[in-house]
């Protein structure tokens, strides 16, 4: 399986936090998985921290790549097509770091790793 960490879901697993579901956590620790995490995440968190609004991912985003290769994940670079693609979804989900991560899975063929239901309106495979 080929898995798609949403923003929130990769820093609840570096932060072990107990709201990812066991079955969640299984396939992001299942070896034969490939994990990827985006750009778009390494943007949301590093603005996102920047502002106030996540005071607890210094590490992560003072030191993405470092932190997220060293969980086994692979980068994901948003690409023009990617980004194409998030500027002309419909407009039921209007945060932009999000509708990249479900033009990446959708164009990757992707599962999204994420407990964003919304995301489910755009077709694409998400665990939770």
């Amino acid at each position: 399986m080929r898995l798609l960490l949403d923003t929130h879901a990769l820093i609840w697993w570096i932060g072990g936090d107990p709201r990812i579901p066991s079955a969640v956590r299984a396939a992001i620790e299942e070896a034969d998985n490939v994990k990827f995490v985006s750009a778009a995440s390494a943007w949301e968190v590093a603005t996102k921290h920047r502002l106030g609004k996540l005071p607890g991912a210094g590490p992560l985003a003072m030191d993405f790549e470092r932190v997220t290769a060293a969980q086994g994940f692979v980068p994901l670079d948003i690409s023009v097509a990617h980004a194409l693609d998030a500027g002309n979804l419909p407009g039921i989900h209007r945060d932009p770091f999000d509708r990249v991560l479900i033009a990446q899975a959708r164009a990757e063929r992707l599962a999204l790793v994420s407990n964003e239901s919304l995301f489910d309106a755009y077709g694409v495979v998400r665990l939770w």
